[in-house]
């Protein structure tokens, strides 16, 4: 039984806290760098500027910022339960980038 004090963590599975999540993605190296970026505000989510690292997010939500040099625009699929190989973080977003989307093949007729 838990006490007084004791959180409740029925809602652990379908919210993460917004730094843990980017790390967890490998859009950042550490989740001290993406707590940073989301410190001085260039981190949005659903359009909304954050500037709190932990911030819950959900999956539907989009998120903006930049990393690697580009503006990355995404929809988070799924929340990771550990921060894996990068097969395994490719799965928990889906890129909305103009550029990254799949080109749709011109038929030939």
């Amino acid at each position: 039984m838990a006490g007084p004090g004791a959180k409740d963590t029925s809602f652990a599975a379908d919210r993460l806290r917004l730094d843990k999540w980017l790390w967890q993605a490998r859009f950042f190296k550490s989740r001290t760098l993406a707590a940073e970026a989301i410190s001085a505000g260039h981190v949005r989510v659903n359009g909304s500027r954050i500037t709190r690292p932990g911030r819950d997010v959900t999956p539907g939500d989009t998120l903006t910022f930049a990393a690697g040099g580009r503006i990355r625009v995404v929809c988070i699929l799924a929340l990771g339960a550990r921060r894996g190989p990068a097969s395994e973080a490719q799965a928990l977003f889906l890129d909305l980038e103009a550029g990254a989307r799949p080109a749709t093949p011109i038929p030939l007729d």
